[in-house]
């Protein structure tokens, strides 16, 4: 299992929010390379980012600061927010940027989804935000009407091949994952699935790993100090 240390880039700094919420912020980092290189020297060899102004509005106004990370850090990254059409997806993808997520994009446009995944094919994943069964998109601030498992039958139906879900409920909560939830997941579709949201302790890392997910997000925990990213590691070697 890879692990993903997570850097939430709002406003060009490192920020951890909770449970999606963009008034209750904590800034981690005013740098986020600086927080990319630490990940590195502790041995990450793969990095999660999120732009979260992208993720709300759409656009990608923290281009700079993500290409810098790209391209002075040596790790392999995945990036999502705010990529919503071709003309994005591939700026990203032409900086650097190993694989591209779809959120809010592959529940609002059908025909964009089906057109990115014959583009590029395993360099794309469909990020499955889920608040209460229902999946939720714009940055985390609309519920959709969709249901998780009709959204998941479809992407498996397209192609898709990884899946990062994410319980909003647990995320920046430091309550723990939620292990039925990726459990289900794995059984139901045949996804390569990162599990996100709530990674607190060692023991989430482990229990995870035995599920034999293809990778794990881990956020405020690695920021708190209640997981060191070297015991993570050790972990699922």
């Amino acid at each position: 299992m890879i692990v993903f240390p997570a850097i939430d880039i709002l406003d060009g700094q490192a920020v951890r929010l909770y449970q999606g919420d963009y008034q209750q912020k904590t800034v981690y980092e005013d740098n986020p390379l600086r927080a990319a290189q630490r990940f590195e020297m502790d041995g990450a060899t793969h990095l999660h980012l999120v732009d979260l102004d992208g993720a709300k509005e759409g656009l990608t106004r923290n281009f700079d600061t993500i290409t810098r990370v790209v391209r002075e850090s040596g790790l392999f990254v995945q990036l999502g927010g705010g990529i919503r059409d071709m003309q994005s997806a591939q700026k990203y993808l032409n900086c650097g940027v190993g694989r591209i997520i779809l959120g809010t994009a592959a529940v609002e446009d059908p025909g964009f989804l089906k057109e990115a995944v014959q583009a590029f094919g395993d360099k794309l994943a469909v990020g499955v935000d889920i608040r209460d069964g229902q999946v939720a998109t714009k940055g985390w601030t609309h519920t959709s009407t969709l249901g998780m498992e009709d959204l998941l039958d479809s992407l498996s139906e397209l192609g898709v091949a990884t899946l990062i879900a994410t319980d909003i409920s647990r995320d920046g909560a430091m309550r723990g994952t939620n292990l039925s939830l990726y459990a289900q997941i794995t059984r139901q579709w045949g996804f390569q699935v990162i599990a996100s949201g709530g990674v607190t302790t060692l023991k989430d890392v482990e229990a995870l790993n035995d599920l034999d997910l293809y990778g794990v997000i881990i956020g405020r925990a690695l920021y708190t100090g209640d997981i060191a990213l070297t015991d993570a590691l050790e972990v699922v070697k």
